[in-house]
């Protein structure tokens, strides 16, 4: 939590308490209509500030990451066939899920996750 919305809380909360405090000062022997006025006013400008502080912003719907991969030196890419039928899959088929590069193959549309053989 930001200390903007902490702030206001604690803001909220003291307008709210004396708000209160002073409609209930109101109806008192000595009470004043002014001060039924100041507390409804504080009142109001606590619930205001809740409301405020407990907005979340707004968030773009669609978000693109583009990933960039510099990688040292001259590298050949193979080609790469599907598991189970054997297509030729291009890098369009291939794309990141949760993290994890994951290959839909264009022609028997199984879906499988890449996985990094080892070279030796």
């Amino acid at each position: 939590m930001s200390a903007t919305k902490i702030i206001a809380y604690i803001s909220a909360a003291f307008l709210i308490f004396f708000g209160f405090l002073f409609i209930y000062a109101t109806f008192s022997p000595r009470g004043q209509i002014g001060w039924l006025i100041i507390g409804l006013i504080s009142v109001i400008a606590g619930f205001v500030l809740i409301f405020w502080a407990g907005r979340k912003p707004a968030v773009a719907a669609d978000q693109n990451v583009t990933v960039k991969i510099d990688l040292p030196g001259n590298v050949s890419m193979d080609t790469m066939k599907c598991k189970s039928c054997g297509g030729v899959l291009s890098p369009e088929n291939i794309s990141l899920v949760a993290g994890a590069p994951v290959v839909t193959c264009p022609y028997c549309k199984t879906t499988y996750q890449l996985t990094e053989e080892p070279k030796w």
